[in-house]
């Protein structure tokens, strides 16, 4: 098991956000966290990553408990995140913003060339600095920043968010390509159809409780559960 979460309750403050959750990842499998806007997938993801460590309930990361651990920590032993806002350096070039994100982990090691084959169009923009390029674009040194910092679990925050469809193909097709490569990815996305397309499993949040858990495919295949569950 890659990832492993038990009852977690999350706060903001006094406001609880997440009321006992739990949810697993094995190794090599992607699965997708849907459900409306405000129903805690954001917030699964900042416990995760220790951005808002719960108060109670446990997270387990291939066998590692790190519930309390601290977020740089968390990073290092090889999670990596692509976030709704992609929080590139925009001062900086594409081919720094890179740079910066290599790191070694338990996990395998991927080169540059390796996002190149992924990401064609980025070869040509390692010059330019970040501010410059488009939301696409963006998107793309976001998601290969996380590659570059050899994950064992990819979290994808929103990735379709404001792209247009031929991009958003592409992330999806990096998707599939992280699972082939035995990496776990948890997508949290609007996009459901999108989502549940590349996935394995899905969980489905409601006001900071699952709701749902079941095959991916089972729930794209039925359109009256879908619409039940998420309006769609």
């Amino acid at each position: 098991m890659m990832l492993s979460l038990n009852r977690l309750e999350t706060f903001y403050g006094e406001t609880q956000a997440l009321f006992g959750p739990s949810l697993e990842i094995e190794r090599g499998e992607v699965v997708c966290l849907l459900g409306p806007n405000g129903a805690g997938k954001t917030t699964t993801i900042r416990s995760i990553l220790g951005l808002t460590p719960p108060r109670r309930g446990t997270i387990r990361f291939d066998s590692t408990d790190i519930t309390r651990l601290p977020t740089h920590v968390i990073a290092r032993l090889g999670i990596g995140w692509v976030p709704d806002d992609r929080r590139i350096f925009p001062s900086l070039t594409v081919a720094r913003n890179l740079q910066i994100a290599v790191k070694k982990t338990a996990y395998r090691s991927w080169q540059t060339k390796e996002v190149f084959e992924i990401f064609s169009a980025l070869e040509y923009l390692m010059a330019r600095e970040c501010e410059n390029l488009s939301g696409g674009e963006m998107q793309m040194v976001a998601i290969s920043r996380a590659l570059l910092g050899a994950p064992g679990l990819v979290l994808f925050d929103e990735p379709s968010q404001g792209l247009a469809p031929k991009i958003v193909q592409d992330v999806m097709r990096t998707v599939r390509r992280l699972r082939d490569e035995g990496i776990s990815v948890l997508i949290v996305e609007q996009n459901a159809l999108a989502a549940l397309e590349v996935s394995d499993r899905v969980y489905v949040m409601d006001r900071g409780r699952i709701v749902h858990e079941g095959a991916a495919a089972a729930l794209l295949a039925d359109s009256g559960l879908r619409q039940r569950l998420i309006g769609i």
